[in-house]
């Protein structure tokens, strides 16, 4: 499932921000003070943090943003609007004299977490600073598609404002404490599992967490006054409750902890940014789970990209597909915008000139979309002896490729079939072919799409790399050649 293309989403994110320093180096030696390590100062990276991360996150995904918070009269607060602003955020960030712009950073030692240090304030705002504040909030959220509150008891999301955000129609909260936000009645609140614990008052002892919530599905429902729940269970995925529904379950890929930094930042962003755009709350589960597991794979507070889900996304489909479902599958895609490539082929023994020809047909569009002849298919084509490898084998080597989205099967000599059940806005070639040599252009040009064929790679040729093999001598052959 893709993200908006067809219409921007707008988001507002109103909370409070941070910004995540990493302080990287090396430790070869320990301190005579006492043992500790010596870290020797090598770079430094600033990101946003906190509400600024979703924020970051949700224009990487394809939304028009706008940033509603507190920052101070300091240096950290002037590097975050410097970074939010690089990266396409609208701030509307509000100077609080005196006040501290919450600040966390990270000592990382050759790779390894070594310590954390954080400068913060947590005061009331001053009645004039709320004021503006308010002010500001009611202003931005009139304009928004959805609204996202990320609320770390940083004192930006005070009363007054939980109030301002009552009459939204779709808002998202990711908070401490949800219970307060109940009044609001959101359309998702999304607490870890700890917040969980901590709002039904139980003993968290030795349990199997996901029973243990599915138990209390209900009763997380009442008690948030929210139409969906999302638990985010950190290695093991999350739990989506919605009444009337059976909890729905996503899982994660386990990640070493000082990975996943920011992970729920951008779980909620494409969470809420999915929901905007009309996929329904497992959809959005998926996809927040889909972009959190794509930073935690990255260092430092990391950001996911609308390309980078889209491709997650597939590979959890899978790649290789039926004519039938890939055909409702593409739709799906296109009902976001998306722009459809196709391309067919043999695929015999993959080398140069195919890789080339596929990293290229994959930067003209969304979705890359490989055909590939079948044995009895390639036998016709090609005479005795071929394929070298079976379907199965080259659908699942393609498949690997990054660039490639979808790979299908078909049995006739030209794909005309695929085509019609396809409807590619895009059909490439690869090698020394023209546009008017392939047979299958007017038929693509009647379906609405274009033909282009691609750069051709000299020498690289399956043929040839057949028969330089059976030209060598047998002595030097491999025994299954």
């Amino acid at each position: 499932m893709g993200t908006a293309n067809e219409k921007t989403v707008n988001a507002v994110v109103v909370g409070d921000v941070m910004l995540d320093s990493w302080l990287l180096g090396s430790a070869k030696r320990l301190a005579q003070e006492a043992p500790v390590p010596v870290m020797s100062l090598e770079a430094t990276e600033n990101a946003p943090g906190g509400a600024a991360n979703t924020a970051a996150n949700l224009v990487a995904l394809g939304a028009r943003v706008r940033l509603v918070g507190v920052v101070g009269d300091d240096p950290p607060g002037d590097e975050l609007v410097q970074s939010l602003r690089l990266l396409g955020v609208e701030t509307d960030l509000l100077t609080v004299p005196g006040r501290r712009t919450a600040h966390k950073r990270r000592l990382v030692a050759s790779g390894q977490l070594t310590a954390r240090y954080d400068e913060e304030d947590h005061d009331v705002l001053p009645a004039e600073a709320e004021s503006e504040l308010l002010r500001r909030v009611t202003e931005a959220v009139g304009r928004a598609d959805v609204v996202v509150a990320c609320d770390y008891g940083g004192g930006v999301c005070t009363p007054a404002v939980r109030r301002a955000l009552a009459e939204v129609a779709l808002l998202v909260v990711d908070a401490h404490a949800v219970a307060s936000w109940r009044e609001c009645a959101p359309a998702a609140v999304l607490p870890n599992y700890a917040e969980v614990v901590r709002l039904l008052g139980d003993e968290d002892g030795e349990v199997d967490r996901p029973a243990y919530l599915m138990e209390r599905s209900d009763r997380l429902l009442e008690l948030t006054g929210a139409e969906i729940v999302v638990t985010t269970l950190d290695g093991e995925g999350t739990l989506l409750h919605r009444s009337g529904c059976p909890p729905y379950r996503t899982y994660a890929q386990p990640a070493p902890q000082h990975m996943t930094t920011g992970a729920g930042d951008t779980y909620t962003a494409a969470f809420a940014l999915w929901l905007a755009d009309g996929a329904s709350p497992e959809e959005a589960a998926q996809a927040g789970q889909a972009a959190a597991g794509v930073v935690v794979r990255r260092s430092g507070t990391a950001i996911c990209t609308r390309h980078d889900l889209l491709h997650a996304l597939r590979r959890r489909e899978g790649a290789v597909q039926t004519p039938e479902r890939l055909a409702r599958l593409l739709d799906e895609h296109r009902r976001r915008g998306e722009r459809v490539v196709f391309t067919n082929g043999c695929f015999d023994v993959l080398h140069r000139g195919h890789v080339t020809y596929l990293e290229q047909a994959g930067q003209l569009g969304d979705v890359l979309v490989v055909a590939v002849n079948s044995d009895a298919s390639v036998a016709r084509l090609k005479g005795p002896g071929r394929p070298v490898n079976p379907c199965e084998d080259r659908m699942s080597v393609l498949a690997a490729l990054n660039d490639v989205d979808y790979v299908v099967e078909f049995d006739e000599d030209t794909p005309e079939r695929l085509l019609r059940m396809i409807r590619p806005e895009l059909y490439v070639k690869g090698g020394d072919y023209t546009p008017e040599m392939l047979e299958e252009a007017p038929l693509v040009r009647a379906l609405g799409g274009e033909v282009r064929v691609l750069g051709y790679v000299p020498d690289r040729s399956t043929t040839a790399i057949i028969g330089r093999v059976k030209s060598l001598p047998e002595r030097l052959l491999p025994p299954d050649a």
